[in-house]
């Protein structure tokens, strides 16, 4: 099987990021956002997704920068998984934490959509507005094209509930992105394409 890593650079008036994907890592991480808590939920994705993720990042405000690393990630993974032969495809997963429980189920259809009920309030997690969980995993779906809806269920911590749903979301891309070796040549799809 081809390596599945990706690098993908953007530069514009407003951010500069530069990022490198390997979808079968270890979980490896370096991560520099200048946002403490966006840092936070990104090593969970990268560490309980088992992807080795090295992103630096700069920019003008939090909503851009949040933004164009949705961006970058999702056109990264697109990448990576090339003509999708062979995932899985669709997963889910469950997470708690403490006072949380988050669940993440996606599919890896080619068409980029985001259902989400996370059910934050609004607060600035030191200096990371919860809104921009919201659209950042929006983002990210667009620009993956994959489906992704994320829910959390009860809790009474946004840094919990938050980090919940990004652990959720690494446990369920690292499922849905495995490779089955019953079909490791055939594309998941019945119609023998993905949509783009």
């Amino acid at each position: 099987m081809a390596q599945r890593k990706a690098s993908i650079k953007r530069e514009t008036r407003e951010t500069c990021i530069d990022l490198s994907l390997n979808v079968d890592g270890t979980g490896q991480y370096e991560i520099a956002t200048g946002i403490h808590m966006f840092d936070h939920m990104l090593s969970q994705l990268a560490r309980h997704g088992s992807f080795d993720i090295s992103l630096k990042a700069t920019g003008d405000d939090a909503h851009h920068l949040v933004e164009d690393v949705g961006i970058c990630l999702g056109k990264a993974f697109l990448e990576a998984l090339g003509e999708c032969r062979g995932i899985v495809r669709m997963a889910d997963a469950s997470v708690p934490m403490d006072d949380a429980l988050s669940m993440v189920a996606l599919d890896i259809s080619g068409r980029g959509y985001a259902k989400l009920d996370l059910v934050l309030t609004e607060n600035d997690m030191l200096g990371f507005p919860s809104d921009l969980i919201r659209h950042f995993l929006e983002t990210f779906a667009i620009e993956a094209r994959m489906n992704l809806h994320a829910r959390t269920l009860y809790g009474t911590n946004d840094h919990h509930k938050a980090e919940a749903v990004f652990k959720a979301m690494g446990k369920a891309l690292d499922r849905a992105t495995s490779v089955d070796a019953r079909c490791a040549d055939d594309l998941p799809s019945t119609k023998g394409c993905l949509e783009n």
